[in-house]
């Protein structure tokens, strides 16, 4: 299966979807890695804090892919916005995964009562002139943060990961991203356990378009312009995550699902201006 792709702002392409690895752990977490790599997957986002690079690491080169066939991300923990905590951490993630460069390396979070967030950004941007990094981007950036890290370095993300499932549709982010020429993933696309995969549109939709509600869902982010990153236990579920390129949604069907959006719909309450991510 070829997976369309996205042409960032710098040059590099991007899947169009990929597959997240948060709580892919250990022995079963490297099988189902290896397995959504042999299966079609060539985008794979890890994060230091999902204490999986090594497993990810090890997937990766043991699954018989090309190495420059995967597109590898990983994120830098708030602990380490330090510039040289960055620089040293980039590399300490590289040696855990036994690879020679990142795809694409984000911030987590900006943290931004600790207003370190450029000093971080300025590490990542030494990093991409290195050679350790191809594509720099942010996680969870709020448009300030953005214009702040672009206005004081010159360099503009390309990537911005944020959260986006129906509960969250986060409409005015995605376009603020797009403005600055920044492509949008979202994290826990289909919403981290919730009911959304329930939602009587959803179903109505699976069930006209002869898919799942999940198909359904990623469907309805790569029509928005968002790179999803659906993370499942399940085999079969990630597999059928990759068949979504054979229909599509109406415009109506899309601002049904938008309907869906709650004002408290975030997963975890987790507010960039406020969430403290230290470890």
């Amino acid at each position: 299966m070829t997976i369309p792709e996205v042409v960032l702002n710098d040059g590099y392409k991007l899947p169009k979807v990929g597959l997240g690895t948060y709580q892919l752990r250990g022995g079963i977490g490297y099988h189902q890695i290896i397995s959504a790599i042999r299966d079609g997957y060539r985008s794979i986002d890890s994060a230091t804090n999902y204490d999986n690079e090594g497993i990810v690491g090890q997937a990766i080169r043991d699954s018989g892919v090309p190495r420059d066939q995967i597109f590898v991300s990983s994120k830098l923990p708030g602990k380490y916005h330090h510039y040289d905590d960055a620089l040293n951490a980039i590399r300490e993630s590289l040696a855990r995964m036994g690879l020679d460069y990142f795809d694409l390396y984000l911030i987590h979070w900006p943290l931004p009562k600790r207003g370190l967030y450029v000093e971080a950004w300025q590490a990542l941007v030494t990093a991409q002139k290195l050679g350790l990094i191809k594509s720099i981007g942010v996680s969870n950036f709020e448009p300030e943060h953005l214009d702040k890290i672009i206005s004081e370095t010159g360099v503009t993300p390309s990537v911005n990961q944020i959260e986006i499932h129906p509960y969250w549709v986060n409409d005015q982010r995605v376009k603020e991203n797009a403005k600055r020429g920044i492509v949008t993933e979202a994290w826990s696309p289909l919403g981290r356990g919730s009911s959304a995969l329930t939602e009587p549109i959803v179903k109505k939709l699976a069930e006209k378009y002869n898919k799942n509600a999940g198909q359904i869902l990623l469907r309805w982010h790569i029509q928005r312009g968002i790179v999803p990153l659906p993370k499942s236990t399940n085999l079969d579920h990630q597999r059928s995550n990759l068949d979504i390129f054979d229909f599509e949604l109406t415009n109506d069907e899309i601002k049904a699902i938008n309907t869906l959006d709650r004002e408290d719909g975030r997963i975890d309450g987790q507010d960039p201006n406020e969430y403290e991510e230290f470890e």
